[in-house]
Parts: structure tokens; C-alpha cells; sequence
């Protein structure tokens, strides 16, 4: 039976109680899905009230994506450090069932790099080729544009922390080889869970997804990725920006798309307190 957007958000609110959190930032959307849903409990339950769509207008503060009820992370088995945490959440993604029972996406685990303890968190699509030949997130060559974005930061791939919205390739049958595909919403939601408790263990300033699927994941939207850059999101209390996946920049090289694409740094780097240099401001305008 698919995952509703009250299993989710009482998933996602009981993981926060176990960490210790007891306040959370709430916009008035969705203190209205929690006075409805208190309102047909009170009458008994009667049937759960569809949730209103998310408006892309104004940003909501706090988002539900869609995950499925198992919990990667028991409140009495985690580790206290980041970095255990983190050793903890590898460990459970290795055997993670709700992605191992799919059967549409491959063997290797591929879980995230980086600094545990990094201010800019990077979230990507799946893991490819070459990715799952390495075991590591971003090593291709949209991994090679990524880091020639962060060199352009004044940043190195050891400062921030990478991950992706799915821990496994998914898979095009036997015959795949090279291919690569993007991940259903099932295979999204089946490892979700496990980025979102990422997200806790990092407590990142700032988190950018890496192109519409990245989105689809941490915010629930569908939205086009140009309908979303430039805006501020929030995912479980930390900022979000959304901007292009770099794989785009190698389909499309035209300058315009580059500035596009620096700008949405920028903006990050601001949002980081970052200086921004004459120099960076001026990347990719027209001579």
C-alpha cells in the first residue's frame, strides 16, 4: 500500500523526537494539514483529508516528501558523532530492504563523500557507471564539471559533502552496460529515508539539490528545476537551493546556461557568508 503524506510526516516528526529536537519551523500550509488531520481524528477518523497541493509560491518552509515508513536509524543504536552516525547509516544502506526489495535497481551501494562536517551539502540524481565502478558519488564526468564548479567557489570536493537522492544505479536489465537511466518515484522514495538521515547527521548550512530529481526528493515537487533556482526551500529545518544537475551543463554549453547555473552558486555562497570576489560576480557574463 503506498506511503501517505501523514505516514510520512509522522515518519519524519517521530525520527526528529528521537534525535532530541523538540521544536520544529512550520509555514501556515502545513499548520493547516495538521489542524485538518487533528480535525477528522477528533470525529473518529473517518477518512484521512487529501492534502492541499504544495504551492511553489510562496516557498514552503518545511517539506514532507514521500518515504516509506521503515527507519534507518533506531534512536538507540545511532551513535553519538557525526561521523559514526554516519558509518552507522553506510552500514544499513549496504542492506537496505526497501531498496533491495524494488527489483529495479542494481547491487552496488553507492553512499555518499565527503566532509562529515561540511557547511555545503550536495545532493545528485543516482549513482552511474562509473560511479558504481568507483563506490563513490560524482566521478564521472558530470563529477568532473561538479568539481570544476566548487574550484570556481574557491572550494575543494574534500570541503563539502556529497550525496545522491538514490543509493543505488538503477537498473536497465542485463544488457545495461554504460547506460544510465534517472530513478522512479518507488526507487526515490525507497532511499529517502536514508539521505534524510544524512541530512540530520550533518545539520548542513546550506543544501543543494543537483537537478529536478534531487528536488523531487527533498522538497516533493515536481517542478521544473528552472521554475525553482533562485528560490528559497527548506528541508527538515535546513536551507535549500536548487539549480541544475552539472550533467546539464555538459548537454548544454552555451554561456547563458553556464551563467544560469553560476548564479544559483552565487547565491549559495552568499547564503554561506562566503566572499564573492569581482571576479567570481563577473563569471560567464558577456564581454
Amino acid at each position: 500500500m503506498p506511503t501517505t503524506l501523514k505516514q510520512c510526516s509522522i515518519e519524519v516528526l517521530r525520527n526528529l523526537l528521537q534525535e532530541g529536537n523538540r521544536t520544529l519551523a512550520l509555514d501556515d500550509e502545513a499548520r493547516g494539514i495538521l489542524r485538518r488531520w487533528m480535525l477528522i481524528s477528533r470525529r473518529g477518523g473517518r477518512a484521512e483529508a487529501p492534502p492541499a497541493p504544495a504551492p511553489l509560491s510562496p516557498p514552503p518552509a518545511v517539506s514532507a516528501p514521500v518515504a516509506p515508513q521503515q527507519s534507518p536509524a533506531p534512536a538507540a543504536e545511532v551513535p553519538n558523532t557525526v561521523e559514526g552516525k554516519l558509518d552507522y547509516l553506510r552500514a544499513r544502506a549496504e542492506h537496505w530492504r526497501p531498496a533491495r526489495t524494488l527489483g529495479t535497481l542494481r547491487s552496488t551501494m553507492v553512499f555518499a563523500t565527503g566532509n562529515p562536517h561540511a557547511r555545503l551539502m550536495l545532493v545528485g540524481e543516482a549513482p552511474g557507471y562509473e560511479e558504481e565502478q568507483q563506490r563513490e558519488p560524482f566521478v564521472g564526468r558530470a563529477g568532473r564539471k561538479l568539481n570544476e564548479i566548487l574550484r570556481a567557489m574557491g572550494l575543494r570536493r574534500e570541503e563539502v559533502y556529497i550525496s545522491n537522492i538514490c543509493k543505488f544505479r538503477p537498473s536497465m536489465g542485463e544488457q545495461q552496460g554504460t547506460a544510465n537511466r534517472a530513478p522512479t518515484e518507488a526507487e526515490i522514495s525507497a532511499c529517502l529515508p536514508l539521505v534524510m538521515a544524512e541530512i540530520r547527521a550533518i545539520r548542513p548550512a546550506c543544501i543543494v539539490c543537483l537537478g529536478g530529481t534531487a528536488a523531487k526528493g527533498l522538497l516533493g515537487s515536481g517542478a521544473s528545476v528552472g521554475s525553482l533556482r533562485g528560490r528559497e526551500f527548506f528541508c527538515q529545518g535546513f536551507p535549500v537551493r536548487v539549480t541544475y544537475h552539472p550533467s546539464y551543463l555538459l548537454r548544454n554549453e552555451a554561456i547563458s546556461e553556464r551563467r544560469r547555473v553560476w548564479e544559483d552558486m552565487l547565491g549559495v555562497m552568499r547564503l554561506l557568508g562566503m566572499p564573492v570576489s569581482a571576479k567570481q560576480q563577473n563569471y560567464f557574463l558577456p564581454s
